[in-house]
């Protein structure tokens, strides 16, 4: 059965393929993917070249046009006569089965979509038994629709009643529907079988839920790579794996902790990313239950980032897409020692935009926007991080008091 891992070759080099349409201009292209090589070095691939096509939307049969499928093609011929092989081309939206067929017979590498890149990064991450149950019940569900195109060796089998391997195809399709069934039964009874063991596992999560008695619960949530894992660790003294590549966390690690004489449940959660595949959104929905359930949603955000009120937009869409938009939450703006600006002369009179305003300005926009329910720190160089923890005591005694208010103590700071 194929699996969507490319990290056995990890030297393996890789082209990227994107569309620039009406709804997606060049710029956006860019950052998609500029976020796709970053997703491709966590894979373990180098990308050498990018390919993007203006046109209408994607092609129903290649996804590019046939003379940007040549074009590529060309530059795949051209690398391996110069013994610098290009180990696979990945495609920014999810592919079809027709069209990874259709890409692959004409370009003959591994055709991977942003999808299936994913999937291979959550697969590489996963550690406990939870995740790994959610990442291959992803993957199976991701593969299901796509099966056909894994038997497409069988067209060039000769034999059967079609005789000669011409045009008679009903000894030809025979064999291939054979294989096609039974592996389309394997992959549904092992989907069976994971949703199974998944459930028994959110059975025993939720009962250690109630178990955590009457603490406010938090959840640090936000764009993938932003820093929430190196907060949960300064302000829970916790050793949450944290690294600078895409998903460093899969699995939801739960702190208590203690502000003044404050205990409240601090959770580090999976981080979004745009185009989230469906299947991953559909089997980590156990892992988000901590998102669902908490009293209070800390959105940490990357304000280093060239794009960063894009991410922020596609964090609040996924919240909302889970229910819980309407849920208490804070800002905290992350990095802001990495935080650079183009400085105006004062003659300018050109508008402000995100590539020239200030720090200082940043802050008093978001401020007066977020009625001062917003921060600016540096886990890194854990500059404003005891200014968070009076904001998070602030945010959760409000909650306590609200949701236990005949509490037999009152907390104080001390």
């Amino acid at each position: 059965m194929k699996e969507f891992v490319i990290s056995e070759a990890k030297a393996e080099t890789a082209v990227l393929v994107g569309l620039i349409t009406k709804d997606q201009d060049e710029a956006k292209t860019k950052e998609y993917l500029d976020e796709l090589e970053f997703l491709a070095d966590t894979a373990g691939a180098k990308t050498v070249k990018r390919f993007t096509q203006r046109c209408a939307g994607p092609s129903m049969v290649t996804y590019v046009g046939s003379g940007k499928l040549l074009e590529i093609k060309d530059y795949i011929k051209m690398c391996e006569d110069e013994d610098e092989p290009v180990g696979m081309v990945i495609f920014d939206d999810e592919l079809t089965a027709k069209q990874l067929r259709n890409i692959e017979k004409e370009l003959q590498v591994k055709i991977l979509d942003r999808t299936s890149l994913i999937l291979d990064i959550f697969a590489m991450r996963a550690q406990t038994a939870e995740a790994k149950a959610q990442v291959e019940l992803a993957q199976h569900r991701y593969m299901l629709p796509r099966l056909q195109r894994l038997w497409t060796h069988l067209e060039r089998q000769g034999g059967g009643s079609g005789g000669g391997g011409g045009k008679g195809t009903v000894g030809l399709r025979g064999p291939g529907e054979t294989q096609l069934e039974m592996d389309r039964r394997i992959i549904l009874q092992r989907i069976t079988l994971l949703k199974q063991r998944l459930a028994e596992i959110d059975k025993q999560k939720t009962t250690q839920r109630k178990n955590r008695g009457r603490l406010i619960r938090v959840a640090l949530v936000g764009y993938t790579n932003v820093g929430k894992s190196t907060i949960m660790n300064l302000l829970a003294k916790s050793e949450v794996f944290a690294e600078n590549k895409l998903f460093a966390t899969l699995d939801t690690t739960v702190r208590k902790m203690v502000i003044g004489n404050l205990p409240f449940l601090l959770a580090d959660t999976v981080g979004f990313i745009r185009k989230l595949p469906s299947d991953l959104v559909e089997s980590f929905k156990s892992t988000l239950d901590e998102v669902r359930e908490a009293d209070l949603l800390v959105h940490v955000v990357d304000i280093s980032h060239p794009d960063f009120e894009e991410q922020i937009r596609v964090v609040e869409q996924t919240l909302g897409e889970l229910g819980c938009a309407e849920k208490p939450s804070m800002i905290v703006f992350n990095k802001i020692d990495a935080y650079t600006w183009v400085e105006k002369d004062e003659d300018d009179l050109t508008p402000m935009t995100k590539e020239n305003i200030t720090l200082g300005d940043l802050k008093r926009t978001w401020m007066a926007k977020m009625n001062d329910n917003c921060i600016f720190i540096s886990a890194r160089q854990k500059e404003n991080v005891e200014e968070l923890r009076d904001l998070l005591y602030e945010r959760v005694r409000e909650l306590h008091v609200q949701k236990y208010p005949y509490n037999d103590f009152l907390y104080t700071v001390d």
